[in-house]
């Protein structure tokens, strides 16, 4: 009988030695020492996927310098399109115009301010030599690399000054562009005038009347504008002194202005009493 008592206490033993009690205990322990360990790992794997994701790159693609953006996992990067329309214009890809990759190409930004800042030099290096140009392809092209630079909000101080500089060399190319859009638009409206005061419209009268008041002072304006073009003529090449070009037209200008005097003041309307005592005999 011992024998048997001592095999069946044999039997229903582990043989590692270790009770069933403590078996699960070190089995709960294991679940629960696995489970944080992938609960660090995905919190590790999230939180470097958030600091990736909040970060900028730039690289060279195909004569461009493209904005990068960090995707949502701990490496890696896609050409960032915001869905804001003013943020998609800022971030556009940059035509290099054929120069070589700039430096700041490869280069990782954690913060937007100093991508801005990394873009303007770019942006700055493109238009300068463009706006130093007379050629007016040369300055519309520099014209837009400043527009793409206006739109960055990031700056530091001393780019805003550089700029204000850049936008100061484009006035007097924006104010020639705009002077003769509006002489164009003033052309066409003297042709609509003239259009319907040779109409039977109910408008005839009324466009006659305007036609004679405004004609005289649009072809004036309309000779004056085109003739500033021989000073600064589209191709680029050197024009003539402005102000031989402008002489003539000044000078009509001011006999049209000697000639027509100070205009009389309007005449104040007769109260009731004065009319009254005008009308009665």
């Amino acid at each position: 009988m011992n024998q048997g008592s001592r095999a069946y206490y044999c039997h229903s033993m582990d043989p590692s030695g270790l009770s069933f009690g403590t078996r699960l205990w070190r089995a709960f322990r294991n679940l629960v020492l696995l489970t944080v360990f992938l609960g660090l790992g995905a919190a590790a794997f999230y939180a470097l996927s958030v600091m990736n994701s909040r970060t900028w790159k730039l690289e060279a693609q195909n004569g461009q310098l493209v904005v990068m953006k960090g995707r949502m996992l701990p490496t890696g990067a896609e050409p960032w399109m915001p869905g804001d329309a003013h943020l998609s214009e800022a971030y556009a890809p940059i035509d290099l115009s054929g120069n070589s990759a700039p430096s700041v190409a490869g280069q990782k930004f954690d913060d937007r301010d100093e991508l801005d800042r990394a873009l303007f030099d770019v942006l700055e290096q493109l238009a300068k030599p463009r706006l130093a140009s007379d050629t007016p392809k040369d300055l519309d092209k520099g014209l837009f690399y400043v527009r793409r630079a206006e739109r960055l909000t990031g700056l530091s101080a001393d780019q805003r000054k550089i700029l204000k500089k850049m936008q100061q060399d484009l006035a007097f190319h924006l104010a020639q562009d705009r002077l003769e859009d509006a002489r164009q638009k003033l052309e066409d409206a003297l042709e609509q005038l003239k259009l319907a005061a040779e109409s039977d419209s109910r408008h005839r009268a009324d466009a006659s009347l305007m036609l004679l008041a405004v004609e005289p002072q649009v072809k004036l304006l309309s000779t004056t504008l085109r003739a500033t073009t021989l000073a600064h003529p589209a191709d680029g090449s050197k024009g003539i002194d402005l102000s031989q070009v402008l002489g003539p037209q000044l000078k009509e200008v001011f006999e049209a202005l000697q000639k027509g005097g100070a205009t009389p003041p309007p005449e104040k309307p007769a109260s009731p009493q004065e009319s009254e005592t005008r009308t009665r005999p």
